[in-house]
């Protein structure tokens, strides 16, 4: 097995320095980040620092198209409903599940572990809750439109076509 990264073993506030700094210099200029970081006492040669870079910017370029790429379909498809985001969720229970099989034996970051199966599920709890408050609120308009049709002479037809409507927004 490969020895532990130096970079892996900064502390945290320099490791969160150096993310910014190889942002900031557009993920060039690995000599003089090298030469800081010897001047406050880490000896990490340039040739680390690229490596680190390299896979720091691929990183970071797959989380931006993923990012725009998330943008695109939402404008594309509006999810009213949040069935992407119970998706997703699901998905990623899906790889909390394979990776506690996977690692088995293993030593894993198990309070990591509990802490995302916990926001998943407050996750979905909220997502839940808001789903039947906007049923609600659309039942809501769908019963004010509807008698406010009536009593303006709508015929029974064409006020519960206009309450089919307005509830088809929300399910």
């Amino acid at each position: 097995m490969p020895p532990r990264s130096k970079i892996a073993a900064l502390p945290a506030d320099v490791k969160k320095w150096l993310d910014r700094a190889l942002v900031d210099n557009q993920f060039g200029g690995y000599e003089l980040l090298a030469d800081e970081l010897a001047s406050r006492g880490y000896a990490i040669s340039k040739s680390s620092l690229h490596r680190y870079g390299q896979q720091f910017e691929d990183k970071l370029a797959a989380l931006k198209m993923a990012s725009e790429q998330a943008r695109a379909v939402v404008d594309a498809a509006p999810d009213d409903e949040g069935s992407v985001n119970e998706a997703l969720m699901r998905m990623v229970q899906e790889h909390l599940f394979k990776l506690l099989m996977a690692k088995s034996g293993e030593e894993i970051d198990l309070p990591k572990v509990a802490k995302a199966v916990a926001e998943l599920g407050k996750a979905s709890v909220v997502q839940k809750k808001w789903l039947v408050e906007m049923r609600a609120r659309a039942e809501a308009a769908a019963n004010k439109v509807d008698a406010i049709a009536r009593k303006g002479g709508l015929d029974a037809t064409t006020a519960n076509e206009i309450r089919r409507e307005i509830l088809g927004v929300a399910g």
